[in-house]
């Protein structure tokens, strides 16, 4: 690691636990000047909020501060970061998950409330912090040690009146990584409707909802018919297969456009589970869930694309 970053990481650890302390009590301080969060930025934190199903009740800022912290002001609540800062710790730990982690931690705060208290950082609060941290990288397909990266890299050795040890947050971190994965499993594993009587879809994800409507008096397609653009609700995108062309169709088929011409390969079904309340039966694909956001995952929760 070049002298420059490891000076640069080495500033931020030092003043980390600092900074969480400090904001975390200043309720009658003017926040830091600050910006618009960067577009990417808003994105991670929506992804985030995705995961855990619940409002953003605060106000995301980039500020001229070392790291990142979670604040109240005059009765309002934000997340401040440092661009400078999580672009760093990215690069240091050679993963751009850190940086999520970061954001994750600090919405942890807010969503537990830490930050209605006045009393500053304290090592359990950080603790609950870190495992909603854990928990929400691994919904959102990190691995554990990108989850846990930057703590490894940030963290102190040894417990202080405001931190937790590095051993205390990683163990923190994995157990909320675990817990994610242990609902995602047991969401792929759950019970599956009966194959040979499938109850039509009633309830479509929103992404072909709203396509639905104007789809639904219109034909379905045939495997050995054409296709055509009114036949399709929403195009459907496998990571591994970015250029094969699948479609979902107003009948819920999966199909795939070969030069040979469409292909029926599969159709959306019900899976009675909430979380992952759709999946494609399919004769030809491994079991691919559908969450009601359009995102497609396997059955060990890894997200392997979309509906566009």
């Amino acid at each position: 690691m070049p002298y420059f970053r490891k000076l640069t990481v080495a500033l931020g650890l030092i003043l980390a636990p600092v900074l969480g302390q400090v904001a975390r009590a200043a309720t009658a301080v003017a926040p830091p000047a600050t910006v618009t969060a960067s577009s990417d930025t808003r994105d991670i934190v929506q992804e985030i909020i995705n995961v855990v199903g619940l409002k953003p009740r605060f106000e995301l800022r980039a500020a001229d501060i070392d790291n990142a912290a979670a604040v109240v002001y005059n009765g309002k609540r934000y997340i401040l970061y440092s661009e400078r800062f999580l672009a760093a710790i990215n690069n240091a730990v050679h993963t751009d998950w850190a940086g999520v982690s970061i954001l994750a931690h600090e919405i942890g705060h807010h969503l537990n409330g830490h930050t209605l208290s006045r009393s500053g950082s304290n090592p359990a609060d950080e603790l609950e912090a870190d495992e909603f941290s854990g928990f929400v990288l691994r919904k959102m397909g990190a691995s554990m040690a990108e989850a846990q990266a930057a703590i490894n890299l940030l963290s102190e050795e040894e417990t202080s009146r405001s931190h937790p040890g590095r051993s205390y947050r990683l163990a923190a971190i994995s157990k909320g990584w675990r817990s994610a994965n242990d609902q995602l499993l047991a969401s792929a594993n759950g019970p599956q409707p009966d194959q040979r009587s499938i109850e039509p879809v009633r309830r479509q994800p929103r992404i072909v909802q709203q396509q639905q409507q104007e789809q639904q008096s219109r034909a379905a397609v045939a495997p050995t018919g054409s296709l055509n653009s009114r036949m399709v609700l929403s195009k459907v995108v496998f990571s591994q297969a970015p250029r094969e062309q699948f479609y979902l169709t107003s009948r819920l088929h999966l199909v795939h456009l070969t030069k040979d011409g469409p292909k029926v390969i599969g159709k959306l079904a019900k899976t009675g589970n909430p979380d992952y309340p759709y999946y494609f039966e399919s004769e030809y694909l491994k079991t691919v869930f559908i969450t009601d956001r359009g995102i497609l995952v396997n059955r060990e929760g890894q997200q392997v694309g979309h509906l566009s």
